[in-house]
């Protein structure tokens, strides 16, 4: 179970600003004649669905037109944006919906027809505004202004359409019994799978005659898999139906019928509900826990936080409201914590993942590529440094997830494939003990699928700290603390060791 802890960051930022200069820049930089209107006008805040949008530039006022980036607004309201530089036209496509606007134009087409822009699109210093209003209720958004206090705010149409369904599902179920957990147990253990793949375990969800839904990472670079049903038969894995890497969800086909009557999905979920999950951690399979509804959170797509206890292995696993219905899969947890601080993905991304499948279905079925070359052999140093940043360069850990930076590859004298790399130093100075496990499974699955695809190298990974001081460190050997010049001292030494062809020396420094 991955997860990328944002609120941690909070914490790195707070030590990192210690050793930042500001300077004062101007974002805009000498107007143009178009946007010289610009220069005075108030500046908002801009939020969807509570979240507040980091945008730059800022918003911009221009003659009554709030004007944002394009590129933030867009995705904000999950729609996909190209930019045509010959004719300087915005193409936007969200479902069934399609927008198009052009800079220095004040007509925009949605799906066909021309509207009318109270201002046009601009390109200022590089950055293409484009006005939110029009945006965002073109997106099926409802937009409120507060310009007194400089505050916009935005609810998106998956918001809407869920407040909607939340509320007719709560008139639904107002006149029904509440099930105890046992019925709970009894309606939805025999719709909940563990699943077996050629990379890992995990859990999921019957949803259709032959279709199982779970979580991406649980299925991603896999090309062989099964489900274990509760009767312990096996039923082995066709490929993958349609997935969302955002939401963490995915769909997979087996390749014979099921005859399982499939989950009732829901959407109606508040802070403090009894809930009871259901999956496979550790490879236990089908064990129930149950809690409560901690808080919400989103985080590219919007998740339950949880009391039930999960492990891994629970990942893909079902969360069961009081009526029996799923609202959400397992897919998280914080660890070294007293609190059970765990996480689901919410019924409303399933449901929108699945809209997605059934508007898109796909045209076969299939596992994905791997996103690895099954070998190396040959590959310029180059070519494997540009892999490690790409795929290697992130720490998944409990207290959050770092980046490794200034990537090194080289072949030395006594042909070593020799990998270097430096850790960020506020991440290793505030977790470097509590997070050295993670790191050292970090090393040992980095080397693992290293080793895979260049079988016969003699591989040396090392991760450093390295961070120059305006005085000289005490207590560190010789060779970890030498004089850059102009009285500062650069601090190096490894952090994370790794040696390895057919067996492995791992050495981790927390």
């Amino acid at each position: 179970m991955n997860w990328k802890i944002d609120w941690k960051q909070m914490m790195l930022s707070s030590v990192l600003a210690a050793g930042l200069i500001l300077t004062p820049v101007s974002i805009l930089g000498a107007p143009s004649t178009a946007a010289a209107a610009t220069t005075h006008a108030k500046v908002t805040a801009v939020f969807v669905d509570g979240a507040k949008l980091s945008l730059n530039p800022s918003p911009l006022q221009l003659k009554g037109t709030t004007f944002v980036p394009m590129r933030e607004i867009f995705k904000a309201l999950n729609s996909s944006v190209t930019w045509e530089p010959a004719t300087k036209t915005i193409l936007a496509v969200k479902g069934r919906t399609t927008i198009s606007l052009q800079i220095g134009s004040k007509r925009a087409v949605k799906n066909g027809s021309t509207i009318a822009l109270p201002e046009a699109p601009q390109q200022i210093n590089g950055a293409t505004m484009v006005p939110l209003r029009f945006v965002a209720e073109a997106l099926g958004a409802d937009v409120q202004s507060d310009l007194a206090k400089g505050i916009i705010r935005i609810t998106s149409a998956e918001a809407i359409a869920k407040h909607l369904q939340e509320e007719e599902e709560k008139e639904e179920l107002a006149n029904q019994p509440k099930l105890s957990t046992k019925q709970i147990v009894d309606m939805n253990d025999g719709k909940v799978v563990m699943v077996t793949t050629d990379v890992g375990q995990g859990s999921g969800v019957v949803i259709g005659e032959d279709e199982i839904l779970t979580n991406y990472h649980v299925i991603v670079d896999t090309a062989k898999g099964s489900i274990t049903l509760l009767n312990g038969k096996q039923v082995e894995l066709q490929g993958i139906v349609g997935y969302n890497e955002n939401y963490d969800l995915a769909v997979v086909k087996t390749k014979t019928p099921l005859n399982i009557k499939p989950v009732t999905i829901g959407v109606g979920a508040s802070k403090g509900d009894h809930v009871v999950a259901i999956g496979s951690p550790l490879g236990f399979q089908n064990t129930i826990s149950d809690g409560v509804i901690s808080n919400f959170m989103y985080d590219g797509a919007d998740y339950y936080q949880i009391s039930v206890p999960i492990d891994h292995g629970s990942s893909g696993g079902g969360l069961f409201n009081d009526y029996g219905q799923l609202i959400g899969i397992t897919a998280a947890g914080i660890e070294s914590t007293q609190a059970d601080l765990n996480f689901a993905v919410s019924s409303m991304n399933i449901m929108m993942l699945l809209y997605d499948i059934e508007d898109s279905p796909p045209a076969k079925i299939e596992f994905l590529p791997k996103q690895l070359p099954d070998s190396l052999a040959g590959a310029s140093t180059d070519t494997i440094r540009e892999l490690m940043e790409k795929e290697f360069a992130q720490i998944q850990s409990s207290q959050g997830t770092t980046e490794l930076k200034k990537f090194e590859v080289t072949r030395d004298a006594e042909g070593w494939l020799v990998i270097n790399a430096v850790i960020d130093p506020a991440f290793y100075m505030l977790y470097g003990g509590s997070a050295s496990d993670d790191m050292r499974y970090w090393a040992i699955d980095t080397g693992y699928k290293l080793h895979k695809m260049l079988p016969d190298e003699k591989i040396q990974l090392t991760v450093y700290y390295d961070q120059v001081f305006t005085f000289k460190p005490r207590d560190f050997a010789d060779n970890e603390v030498t004089a850059v010049g102009d009285g500062t001292w650069r601090v190096r030494f490894p952090v994370i060791e790794f040696q390895g062809k057919e067996k492995v020396f791992v050495k981790v420094r927390a």
